[in-house]
């Protein structure tokens, strides 16, 4: 036999002497699955040497011996008149993507057409001519296409047309005009053989060999014939197999496992005694012959093991014999799928803990960290698509445009056992907001992007949030493209992180994320097996999310943001109080009841944190936030001010103070540190707070390691005055250091230790940090106004000219996702800078760019210590933290 031609069965490989390019690549993968010994069809390949260079007369012999080699295991000879087994000639090119498809039902001729007819039926016969005559019609075409004969190439490209239409491949038959209807429709295979025979190498229905020769030394010719082709393709023939081709026959297509839960147990369908019937109705795979699933499960568990993937097979049973016909890579499958696969390999130790934690992409995991549309539930809803992603996930509720409406619906549903789903619904959200966004499934603005207000918060609390420019609100009613709602209505959204998305009036059906059944903390486990000194907290503000964050892997608090703390419902209008009062006394008097609750606030994130650090920034947030924006808050204000007094404050005196507080520029102005030079008892009230919390705490053996942070400062004095306080001329200015000291002298207790540190948020501060660090324990980078202050862009108003330079490559990617290359200088100029002066100088960034693990590199790069995100955002920063270090480990950064 000829050296260039190759037999494959499952006890037959191919000669691992044969260089595996010469074979193609669906013959390698044929050879592949011989050698794991599955049952596979035989079959023989003509390597990339000889398959262009075909003459049937000198492969004539050789043919005749392969195929009694596979009559031999089938259990069916080629041209058989009364059983006869068909053929299929794979074209296996060296390239990826195949120009050319496979060809079928090879050995249909007119001597065996009755007895083929008699194993599946009139109409399946009919239907397999018509696919082994579309098959040599393509091939046909090709030749003339490179002869350059577009005569004959146009006339076989209709006959083309009217077969596909026959078949169902484009368009239904009962568009066809009259004539084409003549030559296709309710004819015998026989008829369609006389019919096509015309356009087919001469006698290629009269002989099943001739006919075989015939199609392999057309095939040939036209690889000759291919400038493209450079001995790079290899001719694969097997035999076919039908699912009904007897009594005991069966066809399938299942995945190794549910592509979904990731459970390992087959999922798919297979059909008793069909074969790619249209519509035909299909059992649950698991539900087949025990003595097949058996082999099924085997052949799908040892693929997964083989190629560390979820596989998509297929499989048919011809007279109760288990065939393979195909598998590949299962191309829609959930995170969940993949992680469970995971950890199933290393737990049989098929790969080790590396493997597991390379083979995630991290951002992946926001699929199982949010809750998902179930797709069966949306069919037929009114859908809207687009906008911009502020948070991911998935959820559904009852419309509300302002947070006094949806609070009021929230208390009456809960009171009346109703349904508790809220979609808040707002052109733009603002401070006030928050408690509602908190108790909402989800949040849908009209201005903003993935940095502004409603997106931060809806991150922080885990709710999903998203963007809609062209969203229009008016009173109670609302439109969204096509979509028009009022207050009351359901609304589902769809905030894939990958992919566009989708609000869909009415209500849709959701799969709820679990982490422990997801394998989500058991990936957290194996990423702190790869951490170092480099680690990742977290941004929370309460007792509840702190938890939350350990259980997602935290290493602490990296920013406890203080305003969101006076920001609920309970505490806003005493917070108000405070700004507003008239006097001295009346302020401190609303501070000593606000004390009492950020003392509670700090004792419990404190404690849910022991051991670890937590970084408190003190209050950053503009005043006019704590203002009523409308007249609904103001009412509600002036209620609440004049309870148990005589008479109610004037409206216009409100309205005057609101105004006094009114700034052009309020992220640039009386903000952060410059609130304590003005206002030193707020900040000295919330010091206050921290360390009698955290006295308290040790007093209770709890381990506690506050860790102070000072907002939006521009040079070292600011730090200086705030941290270690100034006596001047008539007056003096308490640091926290000095309260400390005070407080530790009324309880006559031992030092705490803690740490004073600065949040570095704009230029000035990074370039003056060998300065500040002189009073600064810690640096953390606050990303987010570091990207505003250094490109001048507002993170709330960029997304209006965003599109528009992209488009035009002004800026790559999205600033507020991506760090900026200049924020990252910023970042390195001021590690260096800060640790000139102190060597141990603690360094970290807080916000959703450490999230991002193309930022955590750099972090990493850059010297930094730690990332801080929200909860929800821990694993996704700990999984890319700990891929860096195994590529450090490997030399591979």
């Amino acid at each position: 036999m000829d050296s260039r031609i190759h037999f494959f069965s499952q006890n037959d490989t191919i000669s691992t002497g044969i260089a595996s390019e010469l074979l193609g690549i669906r013959g390698r993968q044929a050879n592949e699955f011989a050698e794991l010994g599955f049952p596979i069809l035989p079959g023989f390949i003509f390597d990339t040497e000889i398959a262009s260079e075909l003459k049937p007369a000198g492969i004539r012999k050789d043919l005749t011996i392969l195929l009694e080699k596979c009559a031999g295991i089938v259990g069916k000879t080629y041209g058989d008149p009364q059983n006869p087994m068909l053929l299929k000639i794979v074209i296996s090119s060296n390239l990826a993507v195949t120009t050319f498809p496979a060809l079928h039902n090879f050995g249909l001729v007119k001597p065996v057409i009755d007895g083929f007819t008699k194993w599946v039926g009139k109409d399946f016969a009919a239907h397999e001519i018509l696919f082994l005559i579309r098959g040599m019609l393509k091939l046909e075409g090709r030749i003339r296409e490179l002869e350059g004969n577009t005569g004959e190439q146009d006339e076989i490209n209709s006959r083309l047309a009217v077969l596909d239409r026959t078949l169902g491949i484009q368009g239904p038959s009962n568009e066809l005009g009259g004539k084409e209807k003549s030559f296709v429709i309710d004819k015998s295979a026989a008829e369609y053989m006389d019919l096509y025979a015309g356009y087919l190498p001469g006698g290629f229905f009269d002989n099943a060999e001739d006919q075989l020769l015939l199609a392999l030394g057309e095939i040939s010719r036209m690889l000759s014939m291919d400038d493209q082709n450079d001995k790079d393709t290899a001719l694969l023939i097997a035999p076919m197999v039908y699912g009904n081709y007897g009594k005991d026959s069966s066809s399938g297509d299942y995945f190794s496992r549910n592509v979904v839960t990731g459970e390992k147990k087959l999922q798919g369908k297979f059909f008793q005694g069909k074969f790619n019937e249209i519509g035909a109705a299909g059992q649950d795979i698991n539900r087949l012959d025990s003595v097949y699933l058996k082999e099924l499960q085997k052949i799908a568990w040892t693929l997964e093991d083989k190629f560390k993937d979820i596989r998509r097979i297929r499989f048919t049973v011809e007279n109760g014999k288990l065939w393979l016909i195909e598998q590949r890579p299962a191309e829609q499958k959930s995170a969940q799928a993949d992680i469970k696969l995971l950890l199933d390999l290393t737990g049989r130790d098929v790969v080790d803990k590396a493997y597991v934690i390379k083979a995630i992409a991290p951002l992946r995991l926001n699929e199982i960290l949010h809750p998902i549309i179930d797709p069966a539930s949306i069919k037929g809803l009114p859908v809207w698509r687009g906008g911009i992603a502020g948070a991911p996930g998935a959820a559904i509720g009852q419309v509300f445009f302002s947070t006094r409406t949806l609070l009021e619906a929230q208390k009456n549903a809960l009171q009346k056992g109703l349904d508790t789903r809220f979609i808040l619904v707002l052109v733009s959200s603002f401070a006030e907001d928050v408690k509602a966004i908190e108790v909402s499934a989800g949040v849908l603005t009209a201005e903003g992007g993935y940095s502004a207000h409603a997106s931060v918060v809806a991150r922080q609390y885990g709710k999903v949030s998203l963007v809609a420019p062209e969203l229009r609100i008016t009173e109670k009613k609302a439109v969204l493209g096509d979509i028009a709602f009022s207050e009351g209505d359901y609304l589902t959204i769809d905030v894939p992180f990958y992919g566009e998305s989708a609000v869909y009036q009415g209500t849709a059906k959701l799969i709820e994320p679990d982490p422990k059944e997801s394998g989500l903390l058991d990936i957290i486990g194996l990423t702190k097996e790869f951490l170092k000194k480099f680690h990742v907290r977290a941004n929370a503000e309460t007792p509840r999310d702190a938890a939350l964050a350990l259980s997602f892997g935290a290493e602490g608090i990296g920013l406890c943001r203080t305003e969101h703390m006076f920001f609920k419902a309970e505490r806003i209008n005493v917070f108000r109080d405070m700004l507003l009062s008239d006097n001295e006394k009346e302020r401190i008097k609303a501070l000593e009841r606000l004390l009492v609750m950020q003392r509670e606030d700090f004792y419990g994130i404190f404690k849910a944190m022991a051991g670890k650090e937590v970084t408190v920034r003190l209050l950053d947030s503009p005043l006019h936030e704590f203002m009523p924006h409308n007249d609904d808050e103001l009412a509600s204000y002036l209620e609440y001010a004049g309870k148990g007094k005589k008479t109610k404050p004037p409206k216009a005196q409100i309205l005057a103070r609101i105004d006094a507080l009114h700034e052009f520029n309020p992220m640039l102005g009386h903000r952060g540190c410059r609130i304590a030079v003005s206002y030193p008892e707020i900040y000295a009230m919330q010091i206050r707070a921290i360390f009698e919390a955290a006295y308290r705490l040790r007093s209770e053996k709890v381990d506690v390691r506050p860790e102070i942070m000072v907002p939006i400062v521009m040079n070292a004095s600011e730090l200086k005055l705030i941290a270690y306080g100034k006596k001047i001329e008539g007056a003096s200015y308490q640091g926290i250091v000095d309260i400390e000291d005070n407080l530790r002298a009324e309880k006559k207790a031992p030092p705490l230790d803690y740490r004073i540190g600065t949040m570095v948020e704009l230029p000035a501060a990074a370039l003056g940090a060998g300065e500040i660090a002189r009073y600064a324990g810690f640096f953390s980078f606050g990303t987010n106004d570091l990207t505003q202050t250094t490109l001048g862009i507002s993170r709330d108003d960029f997304t209006a000219f965003m599109a528009d330079y992209t488009r035009f490559d002004l800026i790559m990617g999205n600033p507020f996702s991506t760090l900026d290359p200049r924020v990252k200088d910023i970042i390195v100029i001021a590690v260096e800078r800060g640790r000139i002066t102190r060597p141990d100088l603690v360094c970290g960034l807080c916000g959703e760019h450490g999230a991002n693990p193309e930022n955590v590199r750099f972090c990493m790069d850059a010297g930094l210590d730690y990332v801080s995100c929200s909860p929800y955002s821990v694993p996704i920063a700990l999984l890319a933290v700990a891929q860096e270090e195994i590529a450090r480990a490997s030399g591979t950064p």
